[in-house]
């Protein structure tokens, strides 16, 4: 029986209850004399809890389900001679010789799956357990509902992408055929999350455009949309920068558009006077070379400070120039920072406030870090002017 192939079918079915490791291989290089592991529920995420026992202490240690596949299976092969690994559908006695080989020996089940829950579980905008067309096609979840381990990160960005959608629109009079551009869409998890949203949750009408660079992944979201028979979404190759749309547009998507690619979204947005912006930006560039502050040099001098202070003064600025455009910007977390530095989501929403304050702050700004000739406002100035 293929060790790898087990642990992590074990796993990612979410099959997983208990696993004890003993009989160390090595005892001068392994200080664990035993090791267990259990599925835990820590802030509504899934995991997999290592406790690692010495001769007088115990230490644990935290492992996502794609971590745990790859540590379960070297701690077999490697560290311990004999392993019982508890399934729903089977426990496993596993012994290693001294040579390396491993027995299998497999018996009925003897235990029931109970996670234990460190905290009350999340409820979700689209729940688990219940099953969810789009994402048992992208393979997020399985035909039952049950989200599958190594996809939970993904299952809960979306549903906090959700989150963050359905507040946008608590004071938005929501129309039917709501139009929707996702500019930058990828492999569209979020794009196809938006469909279900309107359509499912809140039964609403809405018209969805997804626009990519890539020709293959434009083929797959089309080829996804028409066998989920989601009729009013379509996607379309093409840049940002060259993208025209003649109807209104009532809110605009766009997730870690690379660089510029996120100013000119923001652009077409406010040519459009969209109702409600969504923006994660990435590689945030042009700025690297044109922030200056002779009073902030011991930071600027270093590279590394460098670039992730020129991120956030690209972002500070994006919100400014959304405001002196009308908007409300809020700059709101996104994905937890352990999974990407580039978790800053930037939400402006539409109002008739007074501009005069924003604009002067933008100004000041710019002047604060000796900041010109700027592509968002060059590529304003080409478009709405």
């Amino acid at each position: 029986m293929n060790i790898n192939q087990l642990i992590n079918e074990i796993l990612n079915e979410n099959k997983f209850i208990y696993a004890v490791f003993t009989t160390q291989r090595n005892k001068s290089d392994n200080p664990y004399k035993k090791i267990t592991a259990r599925p835990v529920a820590i802030k509504s995420e899934n995991i997999i809890q290592l406790e690692k026992f010495t001769d007088t202490k115990v230490f644990h240690e935290n492992l996502s389900y794609e971590e745990a596949c790859t540590v379960l299976v070297d701690l077999i092969i490697n560290d311990y001679r004999n392993i019982n690994v508890f399934s729903k559908h089977a426990d496993y006695q596993l012994m290693v010789s001294k040579k390396g080989s491993v027995k299998v020996i497999e018996n009925k089940p003897s235990k029931t799956l109970k996670v234990e829950e460190h905290n009350k579980i999340k409820q979700y905008i689209i729940p688990e357990n219940e099953p969810c067309d789009f994402l048992t096609y992208l393979g997020v979840m399985n035909e039952d509902g049950k989200v599958l381990s190594k996809k939970y990160d993904k299952f809960k960005q979306i549903n906090k992408f959700l989150e963050i959608v359905d507040d946008s629109l608590k004071d938005t009079n929501i129309k039917d055929d709501f139009m929707i551009i996702d500019f930058g869409c990828g492999k569209a998890y979020l794009t196809f999350a938006l469909y279900y949203y309107f359509y499912k949750i809140k039964n609403i009408n809405v018209k969805i455009i997804g626009l990519d660079l890539k020709d293959d992944v434009i083929r797959f979201c089309n080829e996804t949309a028409k066998k989920l028979k989601y009729d009013k979404l379509q996607f379309e190759i093409g840049d940002i920068k060259d993208f025209n749309f003649k109807s209104s547009v009532d809110m605009i998507v766009t997730l870690h558009a690379c660089d510029n690619a996120t100013d000119a979204a923001l652009v077409k947005a406010i040519k459009w006077n969209t109702e409600i912006i969504l923006s994660v930006p990435c590689c945030q560039h042009e700025f690297y070379d044109k922030i200056g502050n002779s009073a902030l040099e011991p930071m600027l001098k270093h590279g590394l400070i460098k670039e992730r202070v020129s991120s956030l003064v690209t972002d500070s600025l994006r919100s400014l120039f959304l405001e002196k455009k009308g908007y409300k910007v809020q700059l709101l977390e996104f994905i937890a920072m352990e999974h990407t530095p580039k978790n800053i989501l930037i939400r402006a929403i539409k109002t008739n406030k007074d501009i005069n304050k924003a604009e002067k702050e933008y100004e000041s700004f710019k002047t604060f870090w000796n900041l010109n000739d700027l592509f968002i406002e060059n590529y304003y100035n080409e478009q709405c002017n």
